[in-house]
């Protein structure tokens, strides 16, 4: 980050903008059943993705893709609470390969 990036004329920790949260979507999959089977999902029914589970799960803001991932268990949190492991960050232009 250069000098005359606000974040680090003011201070990191002094922008007003490091205090907004921002809302994450992890996507582990998709789905594309017909009309007629998800009609009749019930309770206990199994929905198969399109993803294994050793593959990495995709990090979104709105529609755009930030980063990817693995899913882990938290350390340290509640058992069984999810976390991603980042193994790939979109740069500034958003790409990632």
């Amino acid at each position: 980050m250069d000098e005359t990036h606000p974040a680090h004329r003011l201070g990191a920790d002094d922008h007003p903008l490091n205090r907004i949260p921002i809302e994450i979507s992890v996507s582990v999959g998709k789905a594309r059943p017909l009309v007629k089977d998800l009609l009749c999902l019930a309770e206990n029914a199994v929905l198969a993705l399109d993803k294994r589970i050793d593959d990495p799960v995709e990090l979104y803001i709105g529609d755009r893709l930030i980063a990817r991932g693995e899913l882990q268990e938290l350390e340290g949190g509640e058992p069984g609470q999810l976390a991603v492991r980042l193994t790939e960050v979109a740069n500034d232009a958003g790409d990632l390969g």
